[in-house]
């Protein structure tokens, strides 16, 4: 099997996810790591048999795709750059942090012809491929309500841990754009577009940041289905997240996704595993306790924060040299991106918003952040 030449921009905590599977699939060779600090390239680099650059375009002149995992607002220049110099690219989530943003990935991705993609690695758990499929075959009837529930804590030294976290111009967002991603990508996954969305955030508990730790939304999807979401850093020590579906048959089908305290990239294990929480199909309610124990007996043979991470990875190098679409394509990502964006927008503006959503120029409140 041909080898790509792969990379990883960004030498943070969840980099080392990234460069572990790519030193390690017969799929890639990772030959390089770029940061703009010469001693965080080369220490990460040297821990994989890399090479370290502090010269984004020299190592672009070597690579085949590369893993983006900067900050989410610095997302957008190297992979632009990277598609621009005919490299394919993997973003970590969300695809960035604002809609101009993922237009001009996107942009930078058809002219080149190159894949892009965007992490969503939940998408894998079994439990999730579940619900999929109850919704594909019928089995809950046409879904009629979908709903997101993620209740969890981070605390002042979570912040504190890396400088780019918690402020509008590092982080780009709070638990909409860090946290729930993962899960507002799976209820449009199940449920399809959005037509109208009305949405509120606030920081409630969280003085030492500046982004939101809380946010609410009331959704309409195209279909005529109805959503509702609720979000947020704010419960101690930290509880699930969970994305149910309901169905118009009377059925229902969900999967939690994360219990206990949740799972923080290079910090913190990954601590429950992930069942579903919810199965009322009528001659399969039997199954939920069986599916139970066999996904937490999987969930003690593997490492759960790497395991889902790699069967993603794996999917986006297949699909680059298979010359295909990766499960989750960048257009995907830009969808979760809509999602926050409408959410900013609506508690900015105190009404609902319609969809689709375009970029907003000439306005620096950045989608209504910036109050």
């Amino acid at each position: 099997m041909k080898k790509l030449r792969t990379g990883v921009i960004g030498c943070g905590k969840v980099s080392h996810t990234h460069a572990r599977a790519l030193s390690e699939f017969e799929e890639s060779e990772l030959i390089a790591a770029y940061s703009r600090s010469a001693d965080k390239a080369e220490a990460f680099a040297g821990q994989y048999g890399a090479t370290g650059y502090t010269d984004l375009d020299e190592m672009l002149g070597v690579v085949e795709a590369v893993v983006v995992c900067t900050p989410h607002p610095f997302h957008a220049a190297p992979t632009v750059r990277a598609l621009e110099a005919g490299v394919h690219v993997l973003v970590e989530k969300p695809l960035a942090a604002s809609l101009q943003d993922c237009d001009a990935m996107i942009a930078a991705a058809v002219k080149s012809g190159c894949r892009l993609a965007t992490v969503s690695q939940r998408r894998w758990y079994a439990p999730v491929l579940r619900v999929k499929r109850a919704i594909e075959e019928g089995r809950i009837g046409s879904p009629v309500l979908g709903m997101v529930a993620m209740l969890g804590w981070r605390d002042e030294p979570y912040y504190r841990s890396d400088p780019w976290r918690g402020s509008w111009e590092m982080e780009g967002g709070g638990v909409l754009v860090n946290q729930a991603p993962h899960q507002l990508d799976l209820l449009l996954w199940f449920m399809g577009p959005i037509a109208e969305l009305y949405g509120c955030w606030d920081n409630l508990n969280h003085p030492y940041i500046e982004v939101e730790d809380t946010a609410i939304a009331v959704v309409r999807f195209t279909s005529g289905a109805l959503g509702n979401i609720v979000v947020s850093n704010s419960q101690k020590p930290g509880l699930y997240g969970k994305v149910h579906v309901h169905g118009s048959s009377g059925a229902s089908v969900g999967v939690q996704t994360d219990g206990g305290a949740m799972f923080i990239a290079g910090m913190s294990p990954v601590l429950e595993p992930p069942v579903n929480d919810l199965w009322t199909i009528p001659g399969e309610e039997h199954l939920l306790e069986s599916w139970r124990r066999e996904d937490t007996e999987f969930f003690g043979t593997i490492d759960a924060a790497s395991y889902y991470h790699r069967l993603q990875i794996r999917d986006f190098l297949r699909a680059i040299l298979e010359d295909r679409q990766p499960l989750v394509t960048a257009e995907e990502g830009r969808d979760t991106v809509e999602l926050f964006t409408a959410i900013y927008r609506s508690n900015r503006d105190r009404r609902p918003v319609r969809f689709p959503l375009q970029p907003e120029r000439g306005r620096e409140d950045f989608d209504g952040r910036l109050a």
